[in-house]
């Protein structure tokens, strides 16, 4: 189990509005914004639990891959349209994944720093 992640981005602004929306819909909302030595770091949060960092430190990170596993298929629904109505990139929309995993539904955005994010439940749901 992963407890945080910590990524590089070019402008930490468009981080902050592209993610604050993005993140929305799965609970996540912006708990820490501090700069250090000349660096600033900014932190989402879900239920409490800070586990989503964002930092102009340099090299830039990525591209890389980052999921975030929600309960439903409703959520993951939500978090695509928050994501693509904030400035993302369509790189897969909503829908069931087989080939990943039977109960797999996911859907995959491209942020601002061309990384590509996504939100993903592995809920069965009863036919």
């Amino acid at each position: 189990m992963i407890d945080h992640v910590t990524i590089r981005v070019k402008d930490i602004e468009k981080t902050i509005a592209f993610y604050s929306k993005a993140l929305e819909p799965i609970g996540y909302r912006l708990g820490f914004d501090e700069t250090f030595d000349g660096t600033r770091v900014i932190g989402f949060a879900r239920n409490g639990k800070m586990d989503t960092w964002f930092t102009t430190d340099t090299p830039v990170s990525g591209p890389f891959h980052l999921a975030w596993a929600v309960d439903s298929k409703l959520l993951v629904d939500a978090f695509y349209e928050a994501a693509i109505k904030a400035g993302g990139k369509d790189n897969g929309k909503p829908g069931p994944r087989p080939h990943y995993h039977e109960d797999y539904y996911g859907a995959f955005v491209i942020d601002p720093d061309g990384n590509n994010i996504e939100a993903v439940s592995r809920k069965r749901v009863a036919p």
